[in-house]
C-alpha cells in the first residue's frame, strides 16, 4: 500500500507513530497510509525560510515565473494518473477531478505567464514618486519585496490539487518558500503532485516543502516574516489566528472559510429566456459538481414569489436525471462526500435546514447508489429545500451544510428585498445574480459588493460565455468577509500582496529614481 510521507529538509522523511488510512469513499478499500509529520519542524521550517528562501529572492520575477510555468507543465503531463488518484481517494467522477486538477494546472500557468510579463525584476514599484514637501527634491516611493520567511498553507479536502497549488503559485512567484500541507483525508492527489515536483527538480532546494498527517508543532516556529494561509472551517480559522506566536510575533494571516452564497433570480427572466436557463444550469452544477464540496457552490436560491413554481420543477426534474454512484462509471453524475465524518456532518445539517424548510427533492439525503457494494461508501442523494417562511428562517443563514444541498428562499422580487436575505449570511466568497435587467442588475452588484468577495453577473447575452459563479479564476481575487474569513487570495498580481512588504522610501530625488525606478534588463535589476 502506498506510503504517503513528509518532505522536508530537502528529503522525504516518516517519522515514528501511528500510520493512518484512507479510503476509497465510493468501497470504503484502503488505498494509501499516511504517516507521522517530521519529528524535527524547528529544523522543517529554518530549511525553507533559509535555503529555499535565498533561492528564490535571487531570482527575478520572470525567472520565478518560468519556474511556475514549468510546473503547471509538470502537471498537466501527469494529468491522467492525478485523475485516476482522485477518483480513487476523492470519490471525483472523473468531470470533477479534471475540475480540480486542470485548475491546479491552470493557475500555475497563469501565474507563470504573470511573473514573465513583470519582467527581470526583484522588486516591485508601487505608484508614481511622490513630492512630500516644497522641495521638488525631498520625494517618497514605494516598493514591494519578498518577505523573508516562509509560507505555510493549510488546505481543505475538497481540492487537495487545486488549493494547493494556487496557493503556492503565488507566493513562490512572490520569492517566498513554501510549506504545504493538504487535508490528510485526501492527500493521495496533493502527495503525488509533490513527488513529480521533486522529480523534475525544477524548484530550488528549500523552495517547497510538503507535511504528511498532523502539523504537531509546526506554527509555534513561525515569526514575524512568516505568512499563514489556511482554507477551511470558521472554527479552525479562529483558532489558528489565535495561536500565541502567531498573534505575539503579528504573522500574517489569510483565511477561507464558510460561505453561504446566494444565487438570486430577477423576475423579469421568462421561464424560456437563455437567462433562466443559465440560472438553472449553474444551480445544478454547484449542487453536484464535487458533490456540494466546492467552497463557492450556491447554498441559497433566492427566486421570487410568482416564479417558485416552476423553478421548484425544473431544478426537481433535473436533478432526478442525476445518478449517484461509484464515481468511475461513464454513467454516474455525482459521486460520493470525501468521508465518514463529512458524511455525518452533511446529515446533521441537513436536518438542521429541515427544521425550517420542506423538502423538494432528496428528501433526507437517502440514496441507493449504484455500481457499489450495499451500504457502502460515503453516498447521499442531492437535497433542494424550500425555506417555509423566509423572514424568520435562521438556519440557512447561519449553517453551511458542505455537500449537495441547496434551499429555495421565496422573495418579493424586488432588489431591496434580495439584498436584506443575501446579507443575513454574514458575508461570502461569490453570490450570483441572473437578470436582463440593467437597473436591477446594478441595484444588486452595489448592494451586495460589500458583504463578498465577488459577484456574478449571468444574463441571457452571458449564457454559453461564462464558467459559472463556482469556478475561482487566477485573475479575480478569492475570499471574502465575515464568515468567509475576511481573507483575500489570486487576484494576478493583487494576490502578491500578501507574501511581499511593501515600504515607503523616502530621500533625494535623483537617488529614489536610479534606485528604484522599474527595471528592464539584466545589468540594472534591482
Amino acid at each position: 500500500m502506498k506510503t504517503i510521507r513528509s518532505y522536508v529538509g530537502g528529503a522525504w522523511v516518516e517519522a515514528a507513530g501511528k500510520a493512518q488510512t484512507l479510503v476509497n469513499p465510493a468501497t470504503e478499500e484502503p488505498v494509501a497510509e499516511v504517516a507521522a509529520g517530521p519529528n524535527d519542524w524547528a529544523r522543517a521550517v529554518a530549511h525553507a525560510r533559509t535555503r529555499g528562501g535565498e533561492a528564490l529572492r535571487a531570482l527575478t520575477f520572470a525567472e520565478r515565473g518560468q519556474l511556475v510555468k514549468a510546473l503547471s507543465k509538470v502537471v498537466h503531463a501527469h494529468r491522467d494518473e492525478l485523475i485516476a488518484l482522485a477518483i480513487a481517494n476523492g470519490g471525483n467522477t472523473r468531470g470533477d477531478a479534471k475540475f480540480d486538477i486542470d485548475g491546479a494546472a491552470g493557475t500555475l500557468a497563469a501565474y507563470g505567464e504573470t511573473g514573465i510579463a513583470l519582467g527581470k525584476v526583484k522588486f516591485l514599484v508601487d505608484g508614481d514618486a511622490t513630492q512630500l514637501t516644497r522641495s521638488v527634491r525631498f520625494v517618497g516611493q514605494h516598493i514591494a519585496l519578498p518577505r523573508h520567511g516562509v509560507a505555510v498553507h493549510i488546505n481543505a479536502f475538497n481540492f487537495p490539487a487545486w488549493g494547493m497549488m494556487e496557493k503556492a503559485a503565488v507566493a513562490l512567484l512572490a520569492g517566498m518558500p513554501v510549506i504545504t500541507k493538504p487535508a490528510t483525508s485526501t492527500a493521495l492527489v496533493a502527495h503525488r503532485m509533490m513527488e513529480l515536483v521533486v522529480e523534475s527538480k525544477i524548484l530550488p532546494d528549500g523552495a517547497l516543502s510538503f507535511i504528511a498527517g498532523g502539523v504537531g508543532d509546526l506554527l509555534a516556529h513561525l515569526e514575524g516574516q512568516d505568512v499563514l494561509a489556511f482554507t477551511g472551517s470558521s472554527d479552525t480559522g479562529r483558532m489558528l489566528r489565535s495561536q500565541q506566536n502567531v498573534v505575539g510575533s503579528s504573522v500574517r494571516v489569510n483565511i477561507e472559510a464558510d460561505s453561504l452564497n446566494a444565487a438570486v433570480l430577477g423576475r423579469d427572466l421568462a421561464r424560456d429566456s437563455e437567462g433562466y436557463s443559465l440560472f438553472v444550469a449553474d444551480v445544478l452544477r454547484d449542487m453536484t459538481q464535487k458533490t456540494g464540496q466546492k467552497c463557492t457552490a450556491i447554498r441559497r436560491v433566492l427566486v421570487p414569489q410568482s416564479m417558485l413554481d416552476g423553478v421548484r420543477e425544473d431544478l426537481a426534474e433535473r436533478l432526478g436525471a442525476i445518478k449517484v454512484g461509484d464515481p468511475s462509471r461513464e454513467d454516474v453524475g455525482m459521486g460520493p462526500v470525501a468521508t465518514r465524518k463529512q458524511l455525518d456532518d452533511v446529515r446533521a445539517g441537513l436536518a438542521r435546514l429541515r427544521e425550517e424548510a420542506d423538502s423538494i427533492f432528496g428528501g433526507d439525503g437517502s440514496v441507493e447508489a449504484v455500481g457499489v457494494p450495499k451500504g457502502k461508501g460515503f453516498f447521499l442523494s442531492p437535497v433542494l429545500l424550500q425555506v417555509r417562511d423566509g423572514k424568520t428562517a435562521r438556519h440557512v443563514h447561519e449553517h453551511e451544510v458542505f455537500g449537495p444541498v441547496s434551499s429555495i428562499i421565496p422573495y418579493s422580487g424586488d432588489a431591496a428585498d434580495a439584498v436584506a436575505i443575501v446579507a443575513r449570511g454574514g458575508g461570502g466568497l461569490v453570490s450570483s445574480i441572473y437578470s436582463d435587467d440593467r437597473a436591477f442588475l446594478g441595484e444588486m452588484a452595489f448592494g451586495l459588493a460589500p458583504y463578498h468577495g465577488r459577484l456574478f453577473l449571468g444574463s441571457s447575452k452571458l449564457a454559453g460565455h461564462a464558467v459559472g459563479p463556482g469556478t475561482v479564476l487566477p485573475q479575480l481575487v478569492h475570499g471574502g468577509p465575515g464568515r468567509a474569513g475576511g481573507g483575500e487570495e489570486l487576484g494576478s498580481l493583487r494576490g502578491l500582496a500578501f507574501y511581499l512588504q511593501r515600504t515607503a522610501i523616502a530621500g533625494d530625488k535623483p537617488i529614489i529614481e536610479a534606485l528604484f525606478r522599474p527595471h528592464t534588463s539584466d545589468d540594472d535589476a534591482g
